[in-house]
């Protein structure tokens, strides 16, 4: 999956429509993932940051497959017309003043003040205190509201009978779902699939309150990008390089 936009509209613009009704894949018990073990508390912040210079195109790749695999997305088959899924997008972004062109991931981006939250008639979208941005497929009745309302086009629908599930990650047809940070990894002290797919530090994942994490001495040091900063979202995902 790639697209190619131009650079200075694709970090102020970006988004998605449509809507319809939601029915429960059959032979799938859906469980509400957004709970830990351990209390999920706002003390912590999980975020990532992303670096372009770093990151080669076959380092995006690999991301978006070890995404597929670790959540099962990707391989349905689609009737002509239906939007595909996709929980990580690898995107090319052009200069144009210069021409250059940077490969990059692009994903929810677990905004502090997300709108698919704000718009959910049913509260199946929602933000845990620790940032992580869900949806609950118990509650999603597929009126993909919340696809309309993200300005990053990081929300997916599905309309395909689904077989052979995660059982970490259980899938709905009818209902709308996008990245989760591997939020079942994560509660158990283990990073995102995408992340652990990069051998170097082209993606940082940790908790931005944290002061002595990796994440937040390095965004301490750099200059770093939040894709659409002019809606003031606050978004986990940063990037650096473009």
């Amino acid at each position: 999956m790639s697209k190619e936009l131009n650079r200075r509209d694709f970090i102020k613009n970006t988004t998605v429509a449509t809507a319809s009704v939601a029915t429960i894949a059959s032979g799938i018990t859906l469980t509400t993932f957004a709970a830990s073990d351990s209390p999920v508390t706002n003390e912590k912040r999980w975020g990532m940051l992303i670096d372009t210079n770093k990151l080669t195109e076959s380092d995006i790749d690999d991301m978006v497959n070890a995404c597929q695999e670790e959540n099962g997305w990707g391989s349905e088959v689609h009737s002509t017309g239906d939007q595909k899924p996709g929980w990580i997008k690898k995107i090319k972004v052009k200069d144009k003043a210069t021409g250059k062109i940077d490969n990059l991931p692009m994903m929810c981006q677990h905004c502090e003040q997300p709108p698919c939250v704000d718009v959910c008639p049913t509260n199946a979208s929602m933000k845990r205190e620790d940032g992580i941005v869900l949806v609950d497929r118990h509650l999603c009745i597929g009126c993909r509201y919340c696809m309309m309302a993200c300005p990053y086009d990081a929300r997916s629908f599905v309309h395909e009978d689904l077989s052979n599930q995660k059982e970490h990650m259980p899938r709905g047809k009818g209902t709308v779902e996008s990245c989760t940070l591997c939020v079942h990894k994560v509660d158990k002290g283990g990073m995102p699939a995408c992340a652990e797919a990069v051998n170097n530090d082209g993606v940082i994942f940790g908790d931005l309150y944290d002061t002595n994490s990796k994440i937040n001495q390095t965004l301490k040091k750099i200059q770093s990008t939040q894709i659409r900063a002019d809606l003031n979202l606050n978004t986990g995902v940063r990037y650096s390089g473009i």
